[in-house]
């Protein structure tokens, strides 16, 4: 369960770190596995993903075509580092205290995941059609067939995670803005550094003031009877 306040963060300092907590959670649990995914692609890609026929220069093994191994590695070791990045930030996420830097590590939480996923959508899409069109002449006793499958499977699980990660960090988001917009321990100090503190009032509305001690006007409770006897007689016909 997220902590209180806003952009799922309570007050900084109030909650110690929670090691088991921490791993068991289930957005821990994601990343952890994106950067496994993440590892595996490009490793199965710079291991076996390049041969060599009689020649000195090495080809890909999907369809002898550099771009799509290249593409492989990048985002592999991109989102191979963002997942370890991201996991430090969720370490010391609940001990930020400004708001704004809060807001701000959800939003880029939410752009990279995103973005994650995106890339690897268009990468699962381009290995698997350069998979299909590799023929058996160049890839002779179906030298990195293995590597090349477990790129694509993998391609395919890291969009999972990603994606799901990317609706963690987008609820997060709007949940934060709410609880940012409807607090008021987040209201602007008073002069003095008093803080602003809500008054309540019997027909359910709020006062906002910086004196709590001191009603606020025009709340004096009138008494219905008093009404019903100062209530002037309609005259007898």
């Amino acid at each position: 369960m997220e902590p209180a306040g806003a952009y799922g963060a309570g007050k900084a300092g109030s909650v110690a770190f929670d090691p088991v907590a921490f791993f068991t959670h289930p957005r821990t649990i994601l990343r952890l596995m994106s950067w496994v995914f993440s590892m595996v692609v490009f490793s199965c890609i710079v291991n076996e993903g390049y041969i060599n026929i009689g020649s000195e220069r090495l080809l890909c093994v999907f369809n002898n075509n550099s771009d799509a191994c290249n593409y492989g590695i990048t985002v592999g070791v991109a989102c191979f580092l963002g997942s370890i990045c991201f996991l430090v930030l969720d370490v010391y996420f609940p001990s930020i205290s400004s708001i704004k830097d809060r807001r701000r590590a959800v939003m880029l939480d939410l752009v990279f995941s995103g973005l994650a996923s995106l890339l690897w959508f268009v990468g699962f899409c381009f290995l698997a059609n350069q998979w299909q069109a590799t023929s058996a002449d160049k890839l002779p006793l179906a030298q990195g067939a293995d590597a090349a499958r477990a790129t694509i499977a993998f391609c395919f699980f890291s969009i999972l995670t990603w994606a799901v990660l990317t609706l963690s960090a987008l609820r997060r988001f709007l949940t934060g803005s709410k609880t940012n917009l409807f607090t008021w321990q987040h209201l602007e100090t008073g002069p003095g550094n008093a803080r602003a503190t809500p008054y309540p009032i019997t027909n359910g509305a709020t006062i906002v003031t910086t004196k709590p001690y001191q009603a606020p006007p025009f709340t004096e409770t009138l008494d219905p009877q008093k009404l019903t006897q100062q209530r002037p007689m309609a005259p007898a016909f």
